[in-house]
């Protein structure tokens, strides 16, 4: 028993958590790892008055996938999407906060022959009038959409000549931008899927190109007016006007490649392969360069769904995850704990 112990410390000394996503109350948090853990944390605990570093531990972790890594979470009204090596899979969000969690559905991506069998690397749900749909961007080059009512594979985005790191969509649901490590972005209308409308190269484009970091493109993410594309990773990343298909904005992030990336309010915050998270203003202007735990971030997850606990949380190569109640530094960190 004491080495399991012993080999679980370890363990946790090499953890990445790849993604997060808060419960649909924002009580709570779920990040997923490279061990194929989910791990729950309780805001209203860690943000009360009395709280204690016991507090910021897990209050419930469970082995989600036996495949290896999960990539992403997403979240309904009732279930929390996990995907990674292995299916996507739902869970009933009161069974998991009743620490009793069972998989709801999978899905499973299209295998291409008997040694295929492609990761998740994003998720997107887009509610609508007409249904729900879930899209995935995967390492088979593919982005795929499934109706969430009926369980059935609806879509197929088919354009890029390598994987694809990451998804955004409109908010009328029917534009969709891939990015992927050809190093393109593929902006594609989902209600005629047979070709992308446009496709945007900055790894060609003078002002953002980087050959020394490469040309994949790890981050990509559309403003709430539908006008505005951001994306980063080898190249610089960059500021995109959408009815024009022109670059407005490079943002100045020496040796350092953007991974996550998103609008919020009138900034766009970033973050990538050092231990600081970016907040900018569109004109290109840095805000505040926070400090951070993880060493290289992959995810920033802002809290929407109570504003009670609106907190910023930074999640990346480390155990721990950055907790922010003033968005401009860390007030404490969630913490993994040996099972």
């Amino acid at each position: 028993m004491k080495l399991d112990k012993s080999l679980e410390a370890r363990k946790l000394l090499h953890t990445t958590v790849f993604s997060q996503c808060f419960s649909p109350c924002g009580h709570y948090l779920a990040t997923c790892n490279n061990y194929g853990k989910i791990s729950i944390f309780s805001l209203s605990k860690a943000l009360a008055p009395d709280a204690t570093e016991g507090h910021w531990q897990q209050v419930f972790s469970f082995q989600a996938s036996d495949d290896g890594a999960l990539y992403c979470l997403a979240t309904t009204s009732d279930l929390l999407i996990s995907a990674g090596n292995g299916p996507i899979c739902a869970w009933k969000w009161k069974e998991v906060l009743d620490k009793s969690p069972r998989v709801v559905w999978t899905f499973n991506i299209p295998k291409k022959g008997p040694f295929s069998n492609p990761e998740v690397n994003a998720l997107i749900i887009d509610k609508q009038e007409t249904g729900t749909t879930l899209f995935a961007g995967c390492g088979d080059k593919n982005v795929y959409g499934w109706d969430l009512e009926s369980g059935t594979q609806e879509l197929t985005l088919s354009g890029h000549t390598d994987y694809i790191h990451d998804i955004s969509l409109k908010n009328d649901g029917n534009t969709l931008a891939s990015a992927s490590e050809d190093g393109t972005v593929n902006i594609w209308d989902v209600r005629d899927s047979a070709e992308p409308v446009h496709t945007i190269v900055p790894y060609k484009t003078e002002s953002c190109s980087r050959p020394s970091q490469g040309k994949w493109i790890g981050c990509i993410a559309m403003d709430s007016s539908d006008d505005w594309l951001v994306c980063g990773g080898g190249p610089k990343m960059s500021l995109w006007h959408l009815r024009s298909m022109t670059t407005t904005t490079v943002f100045d992030t020496p040796n350092v490649c953007q991974k996550t990336v998103q609008f919020y309010e009138d900034t766009i915050i970033s973050a990538g392969t050092d231990h600081f998270v970016n907040h900018w203003y569109i004109n290109g202007d840095q805000k505040a360069k926070v400090p951070c735990t993880p060493t290289s971030v992959f995810d920033v997850c802002i809290n929407k769904n109570d504003d009670k606990y609106k907190v910023l949380c930074v999640s990346g190569s480390s155990y721990k995850i950055d907790v922010c109640t003033s968005f401009g530094y860390t007030a404490f960190s969630f913490a993994l704990t040996p099972d």
